[in-house]
């Protein structure tokens, strides 16, 4: 009698940030549902999300990512995962470094890989970081100052000095609240000056995500942040920004005309097969 049919995956992280990593031909050979089971840290592999990696779509890309988020939602893009699925893809053709493009529901992403087998770091082209302005929003009567954008995903971005209370308790209900109409990802950003940092800008930063919670770095989170915070005056244009996430730094440059380039590590972790 014929075993199971097993899926075959592998595990990356980038600052913290973990995914299940499955090759397929087809979109609907990981289903939402599936992801949610994948993702869960108890009863699955256990991951923050899912990222499928796809022939290609788009002229000049060298596959397609598909990002399936723990709850089973799909965003339209994620700043780590994309230099997970940049080092996957060298790591299955033998190289160790080169151009990796990637289609993304966001655009066409470049990325440059650069270190070992097992991990490097990935330099991406992230496109041109929307800033859409500054508003208010009204949280159980409390009226909360953030700043929204747009990095191929939505950000709202709050600076000030915040608590992990804080967090937890204004991270859900502005992801959900009905003024976003796709939810948002919501950073508690804190600029702050030290000699160690480039320019002597640093940006410590806590991102609560749409559709999974508090990860330890969020890629896209880093970009929209540093371009408002370039924006707001607070960085400059066309310097590295520091920005110091839980899980580890990413360097993220915003050149006069919003476009952002991030650089930070991606790592392989294991491979193995689960039933289907």
């Amino acid at each position: 009698m014929a075993g199971p049919s097993l899926l075959t995956f592998e595990k990356y992280e980038g600052l913290g940030n973990d995914f299940v990593v499955v090759t397929a031909p087809n979109d609907d050979d990981v289903s939402p549902a599936r992801a949610v089971a994948l993702c869960d840290r108890r009863r699955g592999v256990g991951a923050d999300g899912v990222l499928v990696v796809l022939p290609p779509r788009r002229a000049g890309a060298d596959v397609r990512m598909r990002v399936i988020n723990a709850d089973g939602s799909i965003p339209e893009m994620c700043g780590n995962g994309v230099r997970c699925v940049a080092l996957a893809v060298a790591r299955q053709r033998g190289l160790r470094g080169g151009v990796v493009r990637v289609d993304t529901d966001a655009g066409l992403r470049s990325c440059v890989v650069t270190g070992g087998d097992g991990e490097g770091i990935v330099t991406v082209d992230m496109g041109v970081i929307r800033v859409i302005g500054e508003r208010t929003v009204d949280v159980g009567g409390e009226v909360v100052s953030l700043t929204t954008a747009d990095a191929g995903n939505p950000h709202a971005v709050l600076f000030g000095v915040f608590t992990p209370r804080d967090v937890e308790r204004l991270g859900p209900r502005l992801s959900a609240h009905s003024d976003f109409e796709r939810g948002t990802n919501v950073g508690f950003a804190h600029v702050v000056e030290h000699e160690g940092a480039r320019d002597g800008c640093a940006v410590d930063l806590v991102v609560w995500e749409r559709g999974v919670g508090v990860t330890l770095a969020c890629g896209t989170g880093a970009c929209a942040t540093a371009a408002i915070a370039c924006a707001k005056g607070l960085a400059p244009f066309g310097v590295p920004v520091e920005v110091r996430l839980p899980g580890g730094r990413l360097d993220v440059t915003i050149d006069a005309d919003g476009r952002a380039t991030m650089r930070g590590p991606a790592r392989f972790v294991f491979s193995g097969t689960t039933p289907l």
